[in-house]
């Protein structure tokens, strides 16, 4: 293990055993401030690139959803297109309207089933639950709460 010279003398810094221990913790706390700013700076560093990236990601998957609306949206030109020739043009509007109406309540439904099973905080919620009533009434207490 070798000590810096921070305010070591040179024969000391040869053989860290003759050095006193407040010299050794004052060089032992250089080191980790030293240690602890370079994590933090790397740390930084890190996150600065991964956001970048997220933001790239981010980008492309926005860029990906404007294409698919755009399919969607000349998909359903060519199906009201396509129906004009066998019914009136407003029929055939009708129509791709009425499928995308049918899309839209199942999604609705889909997602209002899955909001349903939402359980915000399931772990804190249950440890609440388990906390016995005398400790719930003195948290209440400190609070303000009614116990």
């Amino acid at each position: 293990m070798s000590v810096s010279a921070g305010g070591l003398g040179a024969d000391r810094e040869q053989d860290p055993s003759r050095a006193s221990i407040g010299e050794l913790l004052g060089a032992v706390t250089r080191d980790t401030s030293t240690l602890v700013r370079q994590e933090i700076q790397l740390a930084k560093l890190e996150l600065r690139q991964e956001m970048r990236t997220a933001g790239r990601v981010a980008g492309m998957f926005g860029g990906a959803a404007i294409g698919a609306l755009m399919v969607l949206l000349f998909l359903s030109y060519a199906l009201w297109w396509g129906l004009s020739n066998v019914m009136d043009q407003g029929w055939g509007a009708l129509v791709v309207a009425g499928v995308w109406a049918v899309v839209a309540a199942i999604l609705v439904g889909v997602a209002r089933r899955q909001a349903r099973s939402l359980r915000p905080l399931p772990q804190t919620s249950e440890s609440i639950r388990r906390m016995p009533s005398a400790m719930r009434d003195r948290t209440q207490h400190r609070s303000g709460g009614q116990g």
